[in-house]
């Protein structure tokens, strides 16, 4: 399917919200938010009100990681908590109503900042105030009791990392990029001799940084609007969590996105200094942090990969399907010298 939804989608979803207890006021209109590397993402509106469906592309894509079930799960949960998500709506798993499995949710006003001149053009006190208020969104991710949530059996509990290395290792052995094999294997070995022992348990959301928030700057502060892009979430160790927003803030992300980011912008703090001020929002410790550094350079090593192997398939095109490829190789070099390689 391309990167539209046709007429007859529109019937079919316009169907799937009346089901949810939805009244759609007109026919569906359909915009294109945002496509291609991760689920595709379209504004919805009947003219009065608006809605955002997320479906996973419809080639290449890999086991899990277009999880829009399990994406819908975590914000139905959290909906009532200290964490802002948009309302869930309604999902759709019979993937031949369109094409793939589908949630719909409601459409949060705000600022979606992506690329570094969006950020720097906000000026330092707000960007600094925007870090301050976006780590303590995370903090309060990490502190909901997912059992009262409803989010027991949202994943196991225990052996996160471990669980982690073999899911990330597994992709590796679909996506892995040519040419840099021997290490991918050399650095999930290492990781694999190094697993420390679980000492905290939460919510993760799995690819935590500014471009997967809403943003309001309309107030004297800016301030979160909603938390977007659940389909990674499990429960697990939150010192995961806040490793792999530090390991999106290397440069070399810029090649993975195809474009100078927000989030590896100068402007803001680097990797050690984020991780201090998680330490100091939270009350918390970062346990074990140099592994949990190795595994998420490795883990965004491998999405890199699986963008690459989009590409290669021939099933993606657009901004960082041509240089996806370029950061495998840096990130598993990021993940050996974390653990303390050459």
């Amino acid at each position: 399917m391309a990167e539209t939804l046709s007429a007859s989608d529109l019937v079919a979803i316009a169907e799937v919200l009346d089901g949810a207890g939805v009244s759609v006021a007109a026919p569906l209109h359909s915009d294109l938010i945002a496509g291609g590397r991760s689920n595709l993402t379209f504004r919805l509106t009947d003219g009065a009100h608006s809605w955002v469906l997320r479906t996973p592309p419809r080639r290449g894509r890999t086991p899990s990681a277009h999880d829009v079930a399990r994406e819908y799960r975590v914000t139905a949960a959290l909906r009532t908590s200290a964490v802002p998500v948009p309302a869930a709506v309604a999902v759709c798993e019979d993937e031949g109503l369109i094409g793939g499995p589908f949630l719909i949710s409601e459409y949060v006003g705000g600022r979606s900042i992506q690329v570094r001149t969006e950020l720097e053009d906000l000026g330092r006190e707000t960007v600094s105030a925007l870090v301050e208020t976006l780590v303590e969104t995370l903090a309060a991710l990490h502190a909901v009791d997912h059992v009262a949530v409803g989010l027991e059996r949202f994943g196991r509990p225990d052996e996160y990392a471990a669980r982690q290395l073999r899911r990330w290792s597994g992709q590796w052995e679909l996506v892995g990029t040519p040419g840099v094999d021997g290490l991918a294997r050399e650095v999930s070995a290492a990781l694999g001799s190094a697993v420390p022992v679980q000492r905290a348990t939460g919510i993760v959301h799995g690819d935590y940084r500014i471009d997967n928030t809403i943003v309001d700057l309309d107030g004297a502060d800016p301030r979160i609007a909603a938390v977007v892009d659940w389909e990674l979430s499990t429960i697990g160790d939150p010192v995961a969590d806040v490793a792999t927003m530090c390991a999106y803030r290397t440069p070399v992300f810029d090649l993975l996105i195809g474009a100078p980011c927000a989030w590896t912008s100068p402007m803001l703090p680097d990797v050690a200094e984020l991780a201090a001020l998680y330490e100091r929002v939270s009350g918390g410790v970062l346990a074990d942090w140099d592994f949990h550094l190795a595994l998420a350079y490795f883990k965004v090593a491998v999405i890199a990969a699986g963008i690459d192997h989009r590409r290669r398939s021939g099933s993606g095109s657009g901004p960082g399907f041509d240089t996806a490829g370029e950061s495998v190789e840096p990130y598993l070099e990021l993940a050996r010298a974390a653990l303390g390689g050459d």
